[in-house]
């Protein structure tokens, strides 16, 4: 396996998961641009595009830090098409970025339920239809391209629903996308897939959501690996799956995963939503 030569364009990478993947793709040599929305240091949140750009160089990987704002449809054009002109293409696009509120009904002001749905649905879907002709041209060539959503298998269950209907929702939008994009792109050779964690994952973010104790999940490197994975695989052959990261390093008989444990011996790991 590898992914040397790639050209990724990952959205919210500037830190967790999205940064994780970037850096694990950037090992192996790839070009990865980072769009996000953050170029000046927060307080509350470590990370920009120029210090995630610096990391995945310093991982051996060519990067291109791009701000931007998935809400704005003209820039998202914009970014796209200065990573494949920068790179000569795009092979891998990453939809990582997403806005999370975990209220109920009569706790959702009507912004945050526009951030979540214009980051994570309408910023999904637009990223993705910029990056089209991209990979198309990238599936023409035959390097195998591959679009991936970090959102959650589809479930109708109340359960999923009933405490933040909003959120889930906006992921469940993400999801959708990848169903209807899968068999809409299969006969232009593009994968389209999702992958989701089993358990919750040790970010900065997660951090910030009162009553989640990220000591009892797993690091993002897990699902980096899982990433990893997928991306080799041929895109004529998976599309349209909706992976958990452990089910993904098992097939590849990968089953020890202590080293992904934020803390080491953990056997009771608090499980992430959405599966059933």
């Amino acid at each position: 396996m590898t992914l040397a030569g790639k050209r990724i364009f990952i959205t919210g990478g500037s830190r967790g998961i999205g940064l994780a993947i970037a850096l694990r793709a950037a090992a192996d040599g790839a070009s990865v641009a980072i769009a996000a929305k953050t170029s000046e240091p927060n307080p509350k949140l470590p990370g920009t595009i120029h210090t995630a750009a610096a990391e995945i160089e310093a991982a051996g990987g060519k990067a291109l830090a791009i701000q931007c704002d998935l809400r704005d449809e003209n820039q998202i054009e914009a970014a796209v098409n200065q990573a494949a002109q920068a790179f000569g293409g795009i092979d891998i696009l990453i939809n990582n970025a997403s806005a999370i509120n975990l209220t109920h009904t009569d706790a959702t002001p009507a912004k945050r339920f526009d951030l979540m749905f214009d980051v994570n649905v309408r910023g999904t879907f637009l990223t993705s239809q910029a990056a089209l002709p991209h990979l198309r041209k990238s599936a023409a060539e035959g390097r195998n391209p591959h679009i991936l959503n970090l959102s959650p298998p589809l479930s109708m269950k109340a359960v999923w629903f009933k405490n933040h209907v909003a959120y889930t929702m906006a992921k469940y939008g993400m999801s959708m996308c990848v169903l209807g994009m899968a068999e809409e792109f299969k006969r232009d050779g593009i994968a389209v897939n999702a992958l989701w964690p089993r358990t919750v994952i040790d970010t900065a973010a997660l951090q910030m959501i009162p009553g989640i104790d990220a000591s009892a999940g797993r690091t993002p490197a897990i699902l980096a690996d899982a990433a990893y994975v997928i991306f080799n695989r041929p895109s004529a052959e998976c599309t349209g799956n909706f992976f958990v990261d452990d089910e993904v390093l098992a097939a590849e008989g990968i089953t020890d995963l202590e080293k992904y444990s934020v803390t080491p011996g953990t056997k009771d790991f608090l499980l992430d939503f959405f599966l059933d």
